[in-house]
């Protein structure tokens, strides 16, 4: 998975990155990660689709712009059109999956500690059962909301996922946050 680096300000070194990429990787498949919130690059739709189409190593985006709805729906039109196919996962904990789902993503890659919700929301969404699907998600919404914030959602995503006995330690790396004492 390949982010941008910071400091790319124009479509063209964005491209031309990434036109590096490709190039050093030759046929090892990789993936677009897009987290403009992380890496300060934005990414154009149209950019994106561009690198889709003449970059055949490059086989999955991982959407992480938020919500940026509209880079999906503009990836996926491509592909009605005629464009290649490549994967479209999600993350930011899936604060936008349902909405996501509808523009046509292929599912979560995201560390939720629920991953058993996405699942059964994706399963619900393409069964065409849209309204139970997003009663299922909004049941986990408000944890979805605990785990994303800065700084402390670490901490309890760690400490759910230890609860759930996913794992044997809730402590996060230091200088890592630590939750407090009720």
């Amino acid at each position: 998975m390949v982010a941008p680096i910071p400091g790319l300000r124009t479509d063209e070194q964005v491209y031309g990155y990434f036109d590096q990429v490709a190039e050093r990787l030759r046929d090892i498949p990789w993936v677009l990660q897009d987290f403009p919130q992380v890496t300060t690059v934005h990414m154009a739709p149209y950019l994106i689709v561009r690198m889709v189409q003449d970059f055949k190593n490059l086989v999955m985006f991982k959407h992480e712009d938020w919500p940026g709805l509209n880079k999906i729906t503009t990836l996926r039109d491509a592909e009605r059109q005629g464009g290649r196919r490549i994967s479209i996962l999600v993350g930011n904990g899936g604060i936008h999956y349902p909405q996501e789902l509808g523009r046509g993503v292929d599912g979560a890659m995201t560390g939720f500690a629920y991953p058993d919700a996405m699942v059964k929301t994706r399963e619900l969404y393409l069964a065409g059962k849209r309204d139970d699907a997003e009663d299922v998600y909004d049941a986990y919404l408000p944890i979805i909301r605990q785990e994303l914030q800065p700084g402390l959602g670490l901490a309890i995503r760690k400490y759910l996922l230890k609860r759930r006995l996913a794992i044997r330690s809730d402590r996060v790396r230091a200088p890592g946050p630590k939750l407090g004492v009720l």
